[in-house]
């Protein structure tokens, strides 16, 4: 059975906002005092910290020390209604959302930050044994995984299956991969040291597998070589040049830069080496006539809006965006989270813009720089200043990434509880999120 919702009312225009991550979130804290109505629509419940992620996936936290109810953001605004569904289609001729539970939502402009999923270059069916990183329900799969190796390597008496089995794989060096497979190795090596009978957990390889000549492509190359240092002093085995050709429930097969092939025998991968906007991106791109790039993302105005469409704005990862700073080139904008913030404020201003009758302004992406951690002590940073680029590595860099990441978190109690997990995980080498709520049917035994 079907319905619809219209205009909450003939005098304050309707803005319907898709998705509550960085981008979505953004758009509705700049719209949320004005004279409008708003409807934020979410396939989770939650607003997720994803730069955080990797930490829930390695039991370093707890997922609520990452996330936030999107009901409690939102509660003191009676202007913004959140509804928790998915949506199945975007009708631009009658501005009309239709949402999979077949409620169908009007609006007078609308706001996409659906952000992304995995990209697996068209193997898809790596997916079931090379789980990505993108949501909650992926790190518990990943941290079960994980930690259900070293479990079955503890009962499994073949050595060449206990090989397999503390043989962790993680695919692509960017900032996911570098900090899975560092964190990965520190578990090992210290977190389950001593819990063991039968095995040493600190035996297991950590194998980081990047197609590309080295990690972390987006950050300098001096920077690069000194991430590649420290991950080395941790224990990951990292290869470079190295495309892989094949994933299947026992490990996976690599092609080296000489082209020759390579099995490794692994029963806990991660993909960490690609990803695509969601599939809405290219459901939009069908109804307007605009073009989606290779990646499925929009290519959007200048202003963020969808040509022939000014009341549509995409923004985040769904978007191919360009940065427009006077007297330079286009540039295109990264698929990072300062950038998806960035675009939602930008969006919101366009609109009332629009409701003001005034000109929309081009979008301009201020650029701050990357950074990422590779384990404890262990960072890169790469800050822009006004008097030019600053970097940092080791220590410093680390201290840096850490409280910049707890100042960025959602909420005061989350700030407070990821630096007491972490300052106790730091003098510890403990990391207490360790539960695997149940086992899949085909893992469980008598």
């Amino acid at each position: 059975m079907s319905s619809s919702t219209t205009s909450s009312s003939a005098r304050r225009p309707h803005i319907v906002i898709i998705g509550c991550g960085f981008g979505g979130l953004e758009a509705t804290r700049a719209l949320q005092r004005a004279e409008v109505d708003i409807t934020v629509i979410e396939k989770t419940n939650h607003h997720l910290f994803q730069p955080l992620l990797y930490q829930v996936a390695t039991a370093g936290l707890a997922a609520p020390s990452i996330a936030a109810p999107v009901r409690v953001l939102f509660r003191h605004y009676p202007n913004v209604t959140t509804l928790l569904g998915e949506v199945s289609g975007i009708d631009p001729a009658a501005r009309a959302v239709q949402l999979t539970d077949g409620l169908r939502i009007d609006y007078d402009h609308l706001i996409v930050a659906a952000g992304a999923t995995h990209s697996y270059f068209g193997r898809d069916d790596w997916a079931v044994n090379a789980p990505g990183l993108k949501t909650l329900a992926d790190a518990f799969d990943i941290r079960r995984r994980v930690l259900l190796s070293f479990e079955a390597a503890e009962r499994e008496s073949d050595p060449l299956r206990r090989r397999a089995l503390l043989t962790f794989a993680v695919i692509g060096a960017g900032p996911t991969g570098v900090e899975m497979a560092g964190t990965m190795a520190e578990i090992a090596r210290h977190t389950l040291s001593g819990e063991f009978r039968r095995i040493d957990p600190g035996s297991a390889e950590v194998l980081l597998i990047e197609g590309g000549s080295r990690v972390l492509q987006a950050m300098p190359e001096a920077l690069s070589q000194k991430a590649l240092v420290q991950l080395q002093k941790l224990g990951v085995e990292v290869r470079l040049d190295s495309r892989v050709t094949g994933i299947d429930a026992t490990g996976l097969d690599i092609q080296l830069a000489d082209g020759s092939s390579q099995r490794i025998d692994s029963h806990c991968i991660v993909w960490a080496a690609g990803v695509a906007a969601s599939p809405l991106g290219r459901m939009l791109g069908d109804a307007t006539g605009v073009e989606v790039d290779r990646a499925g993302r929009l290519k959007v105005e200048s202003d963020l809006s969808l040509a022939g469409h000014p009341e549509i704005s995409v923004v985040g990862d769904l978007a191919a965006a360009m940065s427009h700073v006077p007297g330079k080139e286009p540039r295109p904008v990264p698929g990072v989270s300062p950038g998806a913030k960035q675009m939602g404020r930008a969006a919101a201003r366009n609109i009332l813009a629009r409701l003001a009758g005034r000109p929309t302004q081009a979008f301009r992406y201020a650029d701050y720089g990357n950074l990422a951690t590779i384990g404890r002590n262990s960072a890169v940073v790469d800050l822009a200043t006004p008097l030019g680029p600053l970097r940092m590595s080791g220590r410093i860099a680390w201290q840096f990434w850490l409280f910049a990441h707890v100042y960025f978190l959602i909420g005061f109690r989350n700030r407070l509880v990821v630096l007491m997990d972490w300052a106790s995980a730091y003098w510890s080498f403990q990391r207490y999120a360790r539960v695997v709520a149940d086992l899949p049917a085909n893992e469980k035994r008598a």
